[in-house]
């Protein structure tokens, strides 16, 4: 198949900053799986979900990515193209817009959608920075020096399969493990304590789903605890909508609790900022709607000297590329969960950044960086 490799746009935006979109462009992806991804809520064998792709008229294109996730958002591919093609569409065009009224208006078209209504605020921050000349991360105050160290997830099974896929991360290089659990308390304790005889000098991040309440979070972490695990945190114990619960796990054990499925919007972060429901809280650009929202909290992160996580859902490589110049660009993003692209078998996407072992290195291209195979852009789209 031949490449695609978009150059830097030969126009440059408007002396105020000022574009007008010219096209919009949304069609479904699918990628499959090395393996198949499950927690406690779903299974994924293959990603379902969109490719969006956003001209400017200065000549500069700008392509965002999500996938459907019924669990966490509540959107399907199709719920995805109609929202994008419909009141997303509306909103965009025939108007002259500066970059911040165009996200505004993506974000108000219409009620959550945050899945589609980030894959085009990616495209387009993709297609700004472009324009600019230099990468999203340059563009957003940040840079693209140095490399951020991300963790690989072990899906939820039984706890031999759950430490040979350990094994294996270890192996690639990946020395902390995002160890999939929530499904009964004590098996899952039993699940870790296999891994960590199979990979011993691992670092371990739990992450429950949700799958515990509040007495069996604290009854499994502090179990936990007193073997001497290295477990750096522990994501989403309880259901989202129980911070009440979310807050006594917190006080009661010693290990970092992360806010992840109860903290989609800036509000959801404030509110558990208020309460001290947890010590840090997890941005995905899908759950919070693009990168204006992803900010805000970081912002309200940092205010409360909390820490944050970036993490994805299973999506493709722009919405990965998208969060790490995210991370570049705001120092209250210190931990980095960042794997789901190495999990989807599809050479179609490249470029956006380098990984090597567990270490992930932005391109220096200008805006996301992202190359698309021809097959991808040609035909009819959605």
């Amino acid at each position: 198949m031949s490449e695609t490799t978009r150059a830097p746009s030969n126009g440059s935006l408007s002396a105020d900053g000022r574009f007008r979109l010219t096209d919009l462009r949304a069609r479904p992806y699918s990628g499959p799986l090395k393996r198949p991804f499950v927690t406690s809520r779903r299974r994924v064998d293959s990603v379902q979900g969109v490719l969006v792709e956003v001209d400017l008229d200065n000549g500069a294109r700008g392509i965002g990515t999500t996938a459907e996730t019924w669990a966490v958002t509540g959107e399907s591919v199709a719920s995805i193209l109609a929202t994008i093609n419909g009141p997303i569409f509306d909103s965009l065009t025939g108007r002259d817009l500066c970059l911040r009224e165009a996200a505004d208006a993506v974000a108000t078209c219409c009620q959550g959608n945050t899945s589609a209504k980030a894959a085009v605020d990616v495209a387009l921050h993709d297609a700004w920075a472009s324009g600019l000349g230099v990468p999203l991360a340059t563009a957003l105050g940040g840079n693209t020096a140095g490399t951020l160290e991300t963790d690989m997830t072990v899906s939820l099974a039984d706890p031999d399969r759950m430490a040979k896929e350990a094994v294996a991360a270890w192996a690639d290089g990946f020395e902390i493990l995002k160890i999939k659990l929530g499904q009964d308390w004590q098996r899952d304790v039993n699940r870790l304590e296999t891994i960590r005889e199979a990979v011993p000098r691992a670092r371990f991040r739990l992450d429950a789903n949700q799958g515990w309440n509040a007495k069996e979070a604290i009854s499994a972490i502090r179990r936990l605890e007193d073997a001497g695990l290295p477990i750096d945190l522990v994501e989403q114990p309880t259901p989202k909508h129980d911070l009440v619960g979310l807050a006594k796990v917190t006080a009661a054990v010693d290990t970092p609790i992360m806010a992840d499925e109860s903290v989609a919007t800036p509000r959801d972060a404030l509110e558990i900022i208020r309460r001290g429901a947890a010590d840090l809280l997890n941005i995905k650009l899908a759950k919070c709607g693009g990168i204006g929202p992803a900010l805000a909290i970081a912002h309200l992160a940092e205010a409360a000297e909390m820490g944050c996580m970036i993490g994805a859902m299973m999506e493709p490589r722009p919405s990965i590329a998208a969060a790490m110049h995210l991370t570049m660009a705001h120092p209250a993003i210190t931990i980095v969960d960042l794997d789901s692209a190495e999990w989807i078998k599809d050479s179609r996407i490249t470029g956006g950044y380098a990984r090597h072992g567990a270490s992930l290195r932005l391109s220096d291209r200008p805006g996301l960086g992202i190359d698309l195979d021809d097959s991808l852009t040609e035909g009819s789209f959605a």
